[in-house]
């Protein structure tokens, strides 16, 4: 399953990541270095917050810890990584899926996989990460709003009243074809690159580009 780097937690002896879920959103796994079980909780995406497992022991895996455990690895981008291990070397075991849904599941896990192993998100990652290991949304945002201010492409899309997310996409798709140098990564690559980073984000990746382009919509349609 692909993950974030794990963190050490100061709140008691264990480690923490954040993991997709099969289901779609992002979620923290827990492990104590003295407890087989790991805690497993998802993160509300309108709160933040943890939303514990009912098969989570909470008195081993406490909502504190959880939080903890969310602000660590807030921004941390998932990349390529085996098994993480606790202080002591113990083997994470992953969560059981219902066997119905491990033919999907593992498709979807594989998929993803594929795109965190391959060098295009890597340097994506690795141009966008700040010396803490975390995604720098700032530096990410400022570098689109800089392309999309001398794009002239851009320029007609808004002029011609094209949609927010064509012209975002074109202009995410431009930068990281630009970055890579992989002039066949396609819109579909783009928009899971995207949706990776998002699952980590405290908030949507390019929400400061989104609500550019919006105020340049705005500013076309009254002219």
């Amino acid at each position: 399953m692909i993950r974030t780097n794990s963190v050490e937690l100061n709140s008691m002896p264990a480690i923490a990541y954040r993991r997709k879920f099969p289901a779609g959103g992002s979620g923290i796994v827990i492990v104590r270095s003295d407890a087989s079980q790991p805690g497993i909780a998802s993160i509300s995406k309108t709160s933040g917050e943890a939303i514990i497992a009912a098969n989570t022991p909470t008195d081993l895996y406490p909502a504190e810890a959880f939080a903890e455990a969310i602000a660590l690895t807030a921004g941390m981008p998932y990349r390529k990584q085996g098994k993480p291990k606790t202080p002591e070397t113990k083997t994470i075991a992953e969560t059981t899926i219902d066997e119905t849904d491990a033919e999907a599941v593992q498709a979807e896990i594989e998929a993803e996989e594929v795109i965190v192993d391959g060098d295009d998100y890597q340097k994506i990652v690795d141009t966008y990460t700040d010396k803490t290991g975390k995604l720098f949304y700032d530096l990410i945002n400022k570098d689109l709003i800089k392309f999309a201010h001398s794009s002239s492409v851009v320029r007609e899309m808004l002029d011609a009243g094209d949609l927010e997310e064509d012209i975002l996409l074109y202009a995410v798709g431009t930068k990281f074809r630009s970055i890579t140098g992989d002039d066949k990564l396609d819109d579909n690559q783009v928009l899971k690159i995207v949706e990776l980073l998002d699952a980590v984000s405290p908030k949507r990746v390019f929400k400061e580009f989104v609500g550019e382009i919006r105020s340049w919509l705005s500013a076309s349609k009254a002219n």
